[in-house]
């Protein structure tokens, strides 16, 4: 029988991981690898727990292939928000503030009645052929 502690730390290794690349990291894969990290140490001490003389259910096994499901959605729906700010902004990166406007291109077109797009010039007025019914 295997001892406790050794998938304890490597419980606490791969958590301490995780967290490091949650909290340190920029790009938004690599932060959706560290949530990743942390998930699977989870789950190992969900088995771990799970699999200790004495336990009278194999609650672990069955709180584990949940995690993996609600993980798999996660990385899922994660994977889509990623996709759509790269094709939006060019980059993932996490610390940048995007541009989330239906329409980045046109900076004058705004739904403000009291919006003033800094042009002085007034209208031309219409030529003698033009407008005339």
């Amino acid at each position: 029988m295997i001892h406790l502690a050794l998938p304890g730390a490597l419980v606490a290794l791969l958590a301490g991981i995780g967290v490091y690349g949650v909290l340190a990291r920029r790009n938004a894969v690599l932060v959706l690898i560290g949530v990743e990290l942390i998930l699977n140490a989870a789950n190992l001490l969900l088995v771990t727990a799970g699999s200790r003389p004495g336990s009278p259910f194999a609650a672990g096994a069955v709180l584990t292939l949940f995690v993996i499901t609600i993980a798999a959605a996660e990385v899922t729906v994660a994977l889509a928000i990623i996709l759509v700010l790269f094709r939006r902004a060019g980059h993932i990166d996490l610390t940048a503030v995007p541009d989330l406007t239906d329409d980045p291109d046109d900076p004058h077109d705004s739904d403000d009645p009291h919006h003033v797009d800094g042009s002085d010039e007034a209208p031309e007025p219409a030529r003698s052929g033009e407008g005339a019914p």
